[in-house]
Order: structure tokens, then C-alpha cells, then sequence
């Protein structure tokens, strides 16, 4: 980079970089990363208003649930699987704790090899039918064993908080839709099924699907999913409210029922502690346990049993469902106050063409705010060569600078206030720069969008 002498100290630049940072926020999301959200900010402190209404979720309620679980696996062979009567019990189970807390239930039959499945669809009465929140879990067991963490555990937890939504008689913006998914373990046939037999408009319509497969393993891991921004970042707002370091989920991506959705184009998330692989010493430092063993040593076996479980994971994964029901159903998919920013430097030509520099922005509903903050980092040794747009995903050019020749300082280091009320919130945002003089140099540091 070219120094000339119009280029202020290095600590006043520092300085009015420093002000710009603290007014925006020190975590940082690459492009179509996860959002960050301003330590101290209202969106950090409550992701949104109906996110401090989330209740406790009992942990011996979600352990009941198990119970009886277990006692059908035990009445019926030792599993709850697909073709089973122990897997047909478990839905009976479920059926009848939603039907007699107010839920709609659905129970939609399939086909797989050679036996009848069951998924159990449950909606809650109200809230907007054009934005759909799912969470679910598949119930099915394999057939070697009762199947209590996998998958009797997430089955478990979201059953109970679609009776907390009940019992808190939740009137959220967006329509809850609960279900439990037959004949995971045969490869996601329940959930594709259900998917692949929803009209088009119906999937348009269904906001997020958020998923919970194994949330209660015996030396567990906390694993987030890696998935849509606003869900992934939910999670990870609760968990960091616990002080509870979560990872990002590799070990079964892909491999369970939220799958069946991210496929054709709907927003998914979830939360999972560990099947069959090994924790390792920088997590058993980190989460406790046991390093060199397995997250779950029963995983597929017959000793997944209700002593299979870990009554921490499973309480405070249970909560993160209901902040996460909570939290999401509440309006809009995003806290007003998230900050999306790129940090990637991008050379501005001397009197040349004009370059851009991209923010991917994604998991929110509705228009841009009225008030959308562009906060600009632009190093540069004379400030008045340069012309500063922000380009809308649509390609729409709102000015945030003009160039002037008797602008000589160094820099544009500050924050614009532009009306996109009129633009769509979600896709591609650039900021474009232009030096239309000769003579200085410079870059694009960084620049962000807060909504």
C-alpha cells in the first residue's frame, strides 16, 4: 500500500477505527457465515422478547417420557423399530399425551420394506399458517435394543416442550408443527416421505425445521449444527448464556432427518452429543467426561437403555429445544441488532474500474429496516477520490459517498444510516468503491451491515 502525505497518524486512524468497533461488534461472520451478535446489545442479551418467556423445561418429565419408552421397548422384543409393535406403542404414546394437551394430530402411514411406518404430525392451533416452525425427532429404534438416547432421548425432549407450549398457552407469530419420524434408521424414510408428499407451496411455507437426534449421550459432546445462520446462532446463544463451548455437528451430517428437508431447500438446525466416535482429550477437557471413549458406547446396541443417558446433556438440551421454539416462533427469524460483516481486503485501482465486496445475508423474514447501519472501513490515502454504493441483492444503488476534491484526509472509516426498507432482507449485499482521480491508493479493509 502507497503512503502519501495527506495520510493521518497511525493513532488517529487507530482511534477512529477503534470507535467504529465499538459501536458495531468484535465477532465477525465471513460471508454467508453466522451472523454476530454486539456483546451488550439488546439482541445478545435477549435474542428477542418471547426468548425470556422459554421455560424450564422438567427434566424428570423429559425422564418419564424415556420410562415408558423403555416399557414398551421392554413389552414389545427389546426395541421400538420400524415394523415393530413396539414402534406402533411409542406413537400410541405420544399420540395421546399431545391429543389431550390441545394439539392436532395427524398420523401419516407409509411404506417401507415390506411394513407399514407411521409419522405423528402435530400442530399447534394458531399463529401465522404462511410461516411454519417445525422441530422433530425420529422415534424409531433399531432393532437391537430400546433405542432410549438414539432416539428416545430427542423424542423425549421435543414431546415435552410441545406440552410446555401447551401449558404455557403459547400464541407464537409463526404456526408450531411438531412431529416424530418413523423408519430413521433405515434411512430417513419417514421424514423424506413426509417431505416428498408436501405440495410445493406447503414447503414454501415451513420457515425452519429444527432437529434433534441423540441429545442425551452418556460422555456427551455439545454439538451445534452447521446449517442455516439464524438457527445455528440460536443455539449458540443459549449455550454461551450457560457458558457450556459448543462444536460444530460432523459426525452425523447428513445422517438423520433433518436432511430430508435441507434437500429441497428449507432451513434447518439442530443439536446432537455424540454417537460413535471418540472424545478427545481437548473435549473431555472442555465438556468433561471420559477422552478415548465413545460419546455413546451403546450406540445401536441393546444397552441403550434409560442408564445410557446423561441427565445433564439431556436437561439442558431439552431447555434449547424450548428456547429455540420460543425464540424462533416469536416473528422475525433474526434479532433486530445482528451484524453481518466480511473482513476480506479488496485493492481499490488508482482512477480505475470499480470493485466490490460482498455480504451473503441469510435466515431472515421480511424487508431490510428503514434504518439498515453500513458501517465502512475503508483504508485510502485521500478519501476524496473515492464514490462509496451500497448495492442491494436486487442490484438497487443506494449512494453513501461522493466523491470531492477537497476532501484530503485519509480514510472513510464511518457508518451510513440507509432507508432499504424496500429491499428483500435476505441474499447477496456488495458494497462498491470507486477512485475516480489519480495519484492514491487504497483498500477495502472491511465493511459491515447491522440490521
Amino acid at each position: 500500500m502507497s503512503h502519501s502525505a495527506h495520510r493521518r497518524t497511525a493513532a488517529a486512524t487507530a482511534l477512529a477505527l477503534a470507535g467504529l468497533l465499538t459501536a458495531a461488534v468484535p465477532a465477525t461472520a465471513a460471508p454467508g457465515g453466522p451472523p454476530a451478535s454486539a456483546p451488550g446489545s439488546p439482541a445478545s442479551a435477549a435474542t428477542s422478547p418471547a426468548a425470556l418467556a422459554a421455560p424450564d423445561i422438567p427434566l424428570a418429565n423429559v425422564k418419564a417420557h424415556l420410562s415408558e419408552l423403555q416399557s414398551i421397548a421392554g413389552a414389545n422384543g427389546g426395541n421400538r423399530a420400524h415394523g415393530r409393535p413396539g414402534y406402533k406403542a411409542s406413537i400410541d404414546y405420544v399420540k395421546a399425551k399431545l391429543d389431550a394437551a390441545g394439539f392436532t394430530t395427524t398420523v401419516q402411514q407409509f411404506t417401507s420394506s415390506g411394513a407399514t411406518g407411521y409419522n405423528l404430525i402435530a400442530d399447534w392451533p394458531g399463529g401465522d399458517p404462511n410461516q411454519v416452525l417445525m422441530a422433530g425427532a425420529h422415534l424409531d429404534s433399531v432393532s437391537s435394543g430400546p433405542g432410549m438416547n438414539d432416539n428416545g432421548s430427542g423424542s423425549a425432549g421435543v414431546l415435552e416442550t410441545a406440552l410446555a407450549v401447551s401449558r404455557a398457552q403459547l400464541q407464537p407469530a409463526k404456526h408450531l408443527r411438531f412431529a416424530w419420524w418413523g423408519a430413521e434408521e433405515l434411512g430417513l424414510v419417514g421424514s423424506r416421505y413426509y417431505v416428498n408428499n408436501l405440495p410445493s407451496a406447503e414447503r414454501s411455507k415451513i420457515s425452519g425445521y429444527l432437529n434433534f437426534d441423540m441429545i442425551g449421550s452418556p460422555n456427551p459432546g455439545y454439538f451445534v449444527y452447521d446449517d442455516d445462520p439464524a438457527i445455528e446462532q440460536t443455539f449458540k446463544d443459549f449455550y454461551a448464556g450457560l457458558g457450556v463451548p459448543t462444536e460444530i455437528e460432523t459426525e452425523g451430517d447428513g445422517r438423520s432427518d433433518h436432511a430430508s428437508f435441507k434437500n429441497v431447500g428449507i432451513a434447518v438446525g439442530g443439536l446432537f452429543t455424540g454417537a460413535s466416535r471418540t472424545k478427545s482429550s481437548a473435549q473431555a477437557q472442555k465438556w468433561g467426561g471420559t477422552a478415548g471413549q465413545a460419546f455413546d458406547r451403546c450406540y445401536h446396541s441393546s444397552c441403550d437403555t434409560t442408564s445410557n443417558i446423561n441427565d445433564t446433556a439431556l436437561d439442558r438440551n431439552s431447555d434449547a429445544i424450548a428456547h429455540a421454539v420460543w425464540t424462533l416462533s416469536a416473528g422475525s427469524t433474526v434479532p433486530p441488532g445482528e451484524v453481518y460483516e466480511t473482513t476480506g481486503d479488496v485493492a481499490i485501482p488508482d482512477n480505475g474500474a470499480a470493485v466490490t465486496s460482498s455480504v451473503t445475508v441469510s435466515g431472515r423474514t421480511g424487508n431490510a429496516p428503514a434504518t439498515l447501519k453500513v458501517g465502512v472501513d475503508i483504508k485510502h490515502t485521500w478519501r476524496g477520490d473515492l464514490v462509496v454504493d451500497l448495492l442491494a441483492p436486487d442490484g438497487t444503488a443506494y449512494r453513501l459517498k461522493n466523491s470531492s476534491g477537497s476532501d484530503s484526509a485519509d480514510n472513510v472509516i464511518t457508518t451510513y444510516t440507509v432507508n432499504a426498507s424496500a429491499e428483500a432482507a435476505n441474499g447477496t449485499w456488495k458494497l462498491r468503491v470507486q477512485d475516480v482521480a489519480a495519484q492514491d491508493t487504497g483498500y477495502i479493509d472491511s465493511w459491515r451491515l447491522t440490521f
